[in-house]
């Protein structure tokens, strides 16, 4: 058995293992987005981490479990307004990161490439959706500028805290594919 079909086995989604990960990402993703650090220009989170590594893990699922996630952590937090565009962003951006990952790591035999690539193209997904729904269905205009270098800190540090994480959990059965 290669180990494409390996994979779509133990992914398979009627195995409990596939449905309790993705609620744990879903978990780890709104707990980690709660976690927030107020900055002069918006807020400062993890979650992204947890959105980027379940997009690498679960594929498809892994950004359903992740825009719940996130979604259910701005809910809580009273940023109802940002709870459409969280669901939609943050479960494109956990795509990215999944279908950017399979793409490279077939042209290249250097793990960490493949792995930084993706983040880094997921999260300037996250940085331009953000910026999208604030200036045009907001209707911020240019303002939306203004929380444009917390998304981009939030982005480096969910880039670094996904790879520094993707490396020290290799070993693991989560990383089969």
């Amino acid at each position: 058995m290669n180990n494409e079909k390996k994979s779509e086995k133990m992914y398979d989604m009627k195995k409990p293992m596939f449905v309790c990960l993705a609620g744990v990402f879903a978990a780890l993703c709104c707990v980690a987005t709660m976690i927030a650090v107020p900055l002069p220009f918006g807020y400062f989170n993890l979650g992204d981490i947890f959105v980027i590594i379940a997009g690498w893990i679960l594929g498809p699922i892994g950004a359903i479990a992740a825009a719940i996630g996130s979604t259910i952590a701005d809910l809580s937090l009273g940023f109802a307004i940002y709870a459409p565009a969280t669901f939609v962003i943050k479960g494109i951006d956990a795509l990215i990161a999944y279908y950017t990952y399979r793409l490279f790591s077939r042209r290249t035999e250097k793990k960490p490439i493949p792995i930084l690539l993706s983040a880094i193209i997921a999260e300037s997904f996250m940085i331009c959706g953000y910026f999208f729904f604030d200036a045009v269905v907001l209707g911020y205009g240019m303002g939306a500028l203004a929380s444009v270098p917390g998304n981009v800190l939030q982005g480096i540090a969910s880039i670094i805290g996904s790879t520094a994480l993707f490396f020290a959990l290799r070993t693991t059965k989560l990383f089969y594919r």
